[in-house]
């Protein structure tokens, strides 16, 4: 049984998600079909190379993955520079399958995928306006069936690469983004617990958001360090800093994003108190 992955911008108020899946389970029964998201935002590749390096290591070699986000081949013969193919890359003993508009260059490791091949065949008039039916879905069965990426097009050694936001670093402070906010309201900020403690050394923090009336001071284990409704900060199991509320749904409290106004693209600030600062002395002699 093959398993495939999907993870679009497609969204799940229309009908596309079901005629994509139609159209794989109208090719093959042999399929176990997983849906990462289809609620990515619209063309937003960081986000969704955010969901599929999460879940890349739950699944067994040989499983493929679709990248169906910002996904549409561009091809111009005049201007060959700003062409955007349709391509496969084995990574990992994993297959994506997707355009090649940067969100090759997010996948952890990409450095060092086994191959990518460039997907040539546009054979089909409508190949360009319906790339999912004619290109993306043909060379997934194909991946199936058992071919080898060399028949698919021509072997290239290269992804197109993409830069997403990073954290901005100055003396004693972090200045990170909110990258995702997922569905109870937890924010996920690109700071790194690897960042985090390469320049925190240890040192006392402030965690500040736009919002100045809100900080973070310490970083939780867990959620239930701190009290139902209180804001905590942690780690997630990515390792990238994650503002939540112990169980503050909409109802109890309501999720960080809400609560503390924080939405994709906001700056999040990490404050350090090197020892013998003011900040740091200061802040063992609180005033009453």
């Amino acid at each position: 049984m093959q398993i495939i992955t999907l993870t679009t911008d497609l969204g799940l108020t229309d009908h596309y998600v079901a005629s994509l899946k139609g159209q794989l389970y109208g090719a093959s029964t042999e399929i176990n079909i997983v849906d990462v998201s289809h609620n990515i935002q619209p063309f937003n590749i960081a986000q969704a190379a955010y969901f599929v390096n999460n879940i890349i290591r739950d699944f067994p070699k040989g499983t493929i993955h679709f990248l169906g986000v910002d996904a549409l081949p561009q091809i111009s013969i005049g201007n060959p520079e700003s062409n955007l193919y349709p391509i496969v890359m084995k990574l990992d003993g994993h297959y994506f399958v997707g355009c090649d508009n940067g969100i090759f260059s997010l996948l952890n490791g990409y450095r060092k995928a086994e191959e990518i091949v460039r997907i040539d065949d546009f054979s089909s008039k409508f190949a360009l306006r319906f790339p999912t039916r004619y290109i993306y879905i043909p060379t997934i069965l194909k991946l199936i069936q058992g071919e080898q990426l060399s028949e698919f097009g021509e072997p290239i050694d290269h992804v197109k690469k993409v830069f997403t936001t990073q954290p901005i670093l100055e003396q004693n402070l972090i200045k990170g983004s909110v990258i995702h906010v997922d569905k109870y309201g937890n924010v996920i900020v690109n700071i790194t617990e690897k960042l985090f403690n390469e320049i925190g050394v240890g040192n006392p923090f402030t965690i500040y958001f736009k919002n100045s009336q809100y900080f973070i001071e310490n970083i939780s284990k867990n959620y239930y360090e701190v009290p139902t409704a209180e804001k905590l900060a942690l780690f997630n199991e990515a390792g990238f800093l994650e503002i939540a509320i112990n169980k503050g749904v909409s109802g109890n409290g309501g999720g960080a994003g809400s609560l503390l106004g924080l939405n994709v693209g906001d700056t999040i600030r990490m404050e350090f108190h090197p020892k013998g600062s003011k900040d740091n002395i200061d802040s063992l002699f609180p005033t009453e």
